[in-house]
């Protein structure tokens, strides 16, 4: 199988690129990734060597790009690439309207021109809006309420659309919240776990209230994998950890687990449109096999641990070094 992964050097992308090389010997995977500031070739070091792999720097929006890749014979495309942080999103939407929504029009163009065997979109449960009690279904009318969600709800609908248009063999994807190593360090759990391990202040919105069903990245991916095989063309399946916390206790475990004082927590002003409560109900991918198969608090020591062990990772993204160090980087990399 070949398969074409954008957005590869990022959290969940890279993340996913690495179980496939594992799983899978006879695959061919080739990462498109603009590497904007949340795309770190570090992510993929021992897997940038393997002839299997291929690694493109370019945008999913670049029509010309992306067909010149989709023409090489594609058996699959699985779409991670996305601005993903909603508060960046609420400050310059622009960005998030062009790559999560044109971004996925441009390659559903070419899985459609190239006749390409499978097309995953990669969407989230951020698309449903807040719920207060009970749990999501796929079919349940979505409410995106930031311009993150939105962007994503358009991409996925847009997805959808191809199936019911040109029978694109299209399959939807509804995750949860996503935690595990090679996270980015805006992002809640490494954002509190990297401050925590410095001393520095946690800003948590709000109450500490809202409430989030926790995805490891690990099954995450699997359930991804899984589906490539065995969901249905035309379908949402909703991906779920089953591990609902509040903000409030999210942080109090990391703080309680690197033994540092509450005193560290600060509470700020809430964000704009702050959802109160996500929870999905995944019993339709369950009925198909699947099931996440970690445990929570096990993930989430691992995961710890792994930002304890790997501060010359985090610490230069923190420092605002980053651009120049890719920079630097990638052009040795061309002249290699």
């Amino acid at each position: 199988m070949k398969l074409l992964v954008t957005g590869g050097a990022g959290f969940i992308g890279s993340n996913f690129i690495r179980r496939c090389m594992k799983r899978h010997p006879a695959w061919e995977l080739v990462n498109l990734d603009k590497l904007t500031y949340a795309g770190n070739l570090d992510n993929l070091k021992g897997v940038d060597a393997d002839p299997r792999y291929r690694f493109v720097r370019g945008d999913i929006a670049d029509a010309e790009l992306v067909g010149r890749i989709a023409g090489e014979g594609l058996d699959a495309i699985v779409n991670f690439a996305a601005e993903t942080h909603v508060d960046r999103s609420i400050g310059n939407a622009d960005d998030f309207i062009r790559t999560d929504v044109y971004g996925t029009f441009v390659l559903l163009e070419a899985a459609r021109m190239h006749k390409v065997g499978k097309f995953i979109q990669i969407s989230t449960d951020e698309v449903y809006g807040s719920i207060e009690k009970g749990s999501f279904l796929e079919t349940d009318i979505l409410m995106p309420r930031n311009p993150y969600s939105a962007s994503k709800a358009g991409a996925d609908r847009l997805a959808y659309s191809y199936w019911a248009t040109y029978q694109l063999p299209v399959v939807i994807t509804r995750a949860s919240n996503n935690f595990g190593p090679f996270q980015y360090p805006e992002k809640v759990i490494p954002l509190f776990v990297t401050n925590a391990l410095k001393d520095i202040p946690l800003p948590l919105y709000g109450d500490g209230m809202n409430v989030r069903d926790w995805l490891f990245v690990e099954d995450h991916c699997a359930a991804v994998e899984f589906l490539l095989e065995r969901g249905t063309d035309g379908e949402v399946y909703n991906i779920g950890g089953g591990n609902e916390l509040s903000n409030a206790e999210l942080t109090r475990f990391i703080l309680d687990y690197l033994k540092k004082p509450a005193t560290l927590i600060k509470r700020v002003k809430d964000r704009q449109g702050h959802d109160r409560r996500y929870s999905l109900n995944c019993d339709k991918l369950k009925a198909l096999g699947w099931k996440p198969r970690t445990d929570f608090e096990q993930a989430m020591r691992e995961t710890i641990d792994w930002y304890v062990k790997n501060e010359s990772w985090w610490s230069r993204l923190k420092s605002g070094e980053y651009l120049d160090y890719y920079r630097k980087q990638y052009v040795e990399r061309e002249r290699a």
